[in-house]
């Protein structure tokens, strides 16, 4: 896999540019202790990178058709609004040497994330990062959320590159496998662990974004 054959860069959001993670893990299970369940680590994790609609559909599983996700949302939103406003919202290691070295190579990149464009805009700006990304796909700008193609497909088209010419960079087996489906090779680069299925998706695992930047300014090494 060579990464100088690539034209394009696209971003997930959540877990690799931004550290929002273990803020939604910790949120979701004071909504749900809040509302008298216990949710453990393990489901939080096997969630990572899902849409809105797959985490209702696994809580109605996982507790039952009395679970309310209306008021699981408005619980888990407030926990969420405290802990970003007294904490921020860390940026991942890497991210300002790797959108800089892209921007002094002309490179284009957008962000292509399972999150609604509003919750994705105001993490953005928790983290002070918002004007890194002038172009941003978000879950409600397309008919299907990760792991379908469509999130990416969209991302490409505003690129303008063909598809061969872009390199996801993503997190999350959801979000490998949206790639996969979309036909663009990917570079993992975990949050929360490797998984044998989660390698088989990646062209390359790689630690971190500065691993990344250092990789693209020497292909050759």
């Amino acid at each position: 896999m060579m990464l100088s054959q690539y034209k394009a860069i696209i971003f997930d959001m959540d877990g690799l540019v931004l550290d929002t993670e273990a803020c939604y893990f910790i949120t979701w299970q004071q909504a749900a202790k809040e509302m008298g369940f216990i949710l453990s680590d393990g489901f939080c994790i096997d969630l990572s990178g899902s849409s809105f609609s797959v985490l209702e559909k696994q809580l109605s599983l996982y507790f039952g058709v009395d679970f309310s996700f209306p008021e699981f949302c408005q619980l888990s939103n407030k926990f969420w609004q405290g802990h970003v406003e007294k904490n921020g919202i860390e940026v991942k290691s890497g991210v300002h040497d790797l959108i800089a070295y892209l921007q002094s190579q002309n490179l284009p990149y957008c962000l292509a994330t399972n999150s609604p464009e509003k919750n994705a805009r105001e993490c953005l700006q928790y983290a002070g990062v918002e004007s890194l990304f002038d172009l941003i796909v978000c879950r409600d700008h397309v008919e299907f959320a990760k792991p379908a193609a469509d999130i990416f497909l969209r991302a490409a088209e505003l690129l303008k590159q063909p598809i061969q010419n872009c390199l996801v960079v993503e997190d999350s087996y959801v979000g490998l496998k949206a790639a996969k489906q979309a036909g663009i090779d990917s570079v993992l680069i975990p949050s929360l662990g490797v998984r044998p299925e989660m390698q088989s998706l990646a062209g390359l695992v790689m630690g971190d974004l500065t691993q990344l930047c250092h990789a693209l300014k020497n292909p050759n090494n």
